[in-house]
């Protein structure tokens, strides 16, 4: 008898149903084994999923649950913004390690409360007040027919009187009521950005400086050199090419020096006057050729620190702005869209130099000088 896979050799005594080799014997014609074996027989019909209805008691039971986790969630949105509004503003407000630790594990925890209540309400809402349809979705073309369109509306009503959501105000009303305070959120975090500059950064401490200068009979405040704090003469300029950063006399003392000191910082330096050609209506705001500018770059703000002295050209390292020191710091090169802001300046009775007024134009970057003129 030969078998399934060709083998011709008889059976042993004893081991009729099996090949020589250990394998079972099939004859041709016999169905497969492995028919009634399959995980889902083609006949078997499929599980009936039809809907009951649902106990009146547990649904509002459950009502109640779910309703109670909305409310906390309500509860911990306004504890969130009440927070932020009310205690986050005293001491300080959130600035400062303890202070940024404490409001990040309170703000933190507010919001993680309120969104894993409303998380396990839904859950809750949709595990045991909503019955479970078997849907079957054919497919067919893109375009819905009118009876198709019919039959989605009909389910439509259906899913959402299957919800609930229709039937059940408590439900509704709780929903909505904790998903308000988040959607405020988002708006509330903006104040953490800091408050608005206003016209703070229109103007440096050079402004205050000069006009508390000319209250006391100067023509002007004097130029101190970073870090010794040491007025500036125009004689200790007697070779050209030097460069030096300076800032206003009494910026130390301001509320906010470090700030103050980011958007007052200038850079002198002497030009050759063969080499030096003033900007037309600046031909008096330098010195025999020693001329200021802002030391923040108009790209991104860094400082413009680096000055060639063979070429005159000031140099922002961060992305290689290149600014020409001999005709109003124009551009040459990078992508600084304005010339670095000068600073008018004289010398005084004494020979010190001095500022006469602040910057006309905004120093920084551009965006911070939107609207207003350029030099």
């Amino acid at each position: 008898m030969t078998d399934i896979h060709g083998s011709s050799e008889e059976p042993q005594n004893g081991d009729e149903g099996r090949t020589r080799d250990g394998r079972p014997r099939r004859v041709i014609g016999t169905p497969s084994p492995a028919e009634s074996r399959t995980l889902l027989a083609a006949d078997e019909p499929a599980p009936d999923t039809a809907p009951g209805e649902l106990d009146e008691d547990a649904a509002k039971k459950a009502e109640r649950v779910v309703a109670t986790f909305f409310m906390l969630a309500f509860f911990a949105s306004m504890a969130f913004i009440v927070y932020f509004i009310g205690w986050s503003g005293r001491n300080g407000g959130m600035h400062g390690i303890d202070r940024a630790r404490e409001s990040n594990l309170v703000l933190g925890g507010m919001m993680t409360v309120s969104f894993l209540a409303v998380a396990i309400g839904v859950t809750i809402w949709v595990r045991r007040l909503m019955t479970s349809k078997q849907i079957v979705q054919e497919r067919h073309e893109l375009a819905s027919s009118e009876a198709d369109r019919q039959v989605f509306a009909e389910n439509f009503i259906e899913g959402a009187e299957d919800s609930g959501i229709t039937k059940r105000p408590l439900l509704r009303r709780t929903l909505l009521l904790a998903a308000a305070p988040l959607g405020l959120a988002p708006l509330l975090l903006l104040r953490d950005l800091g408050p608005l500059p206003e016209d703070k950064l229109r103007h440096t401490y050079w402004r205050d400086a000069v006009d508390k200068a000319r209250k006391q009979g100067k023509p002007g405040v004097r130029l101190l050199v970073d870090g010794t704090n040491r007025p500036l003469k125009a004689g200790d300029f007697n070779s050209p090419g030097s460069m030096i950063t300076v800032v206003p006399e009494g910026i130390e003392s301001t509320a906010d020096p470090v700030n103050e000191l980011a958007k007052a910082a200038t850079i002198v330096i002497n030009v050759p006057v063969g080499q030096f050609k003033p900007v037309k209506g600046r031909e008096n705001w330098h010195v025999g050729g020693i001329v200021a500018y802002s030391k923040i770059c108009t790209h991104v703000g860094c400082p413009a620190a680096l000055y060639e002295q063979t070429t005159h050209h000031i140099l922002c390292p961060c992305h290689q702005s290149t600014f020409d020191a001999t005709n109003g710091a124009k551009v040459l090169f990078g992508p600084a869209a304005r010339a670095l802001p000068q600073l008018p300046i004289a010398v005084d009775g004494e020979g010190y130099l001095i500022a006469t007024s602040d910057y006309k134009v905004p120093v920084g970057p551009s965006f911070w000088e939107r609207g207003a003129t350029q030099q």
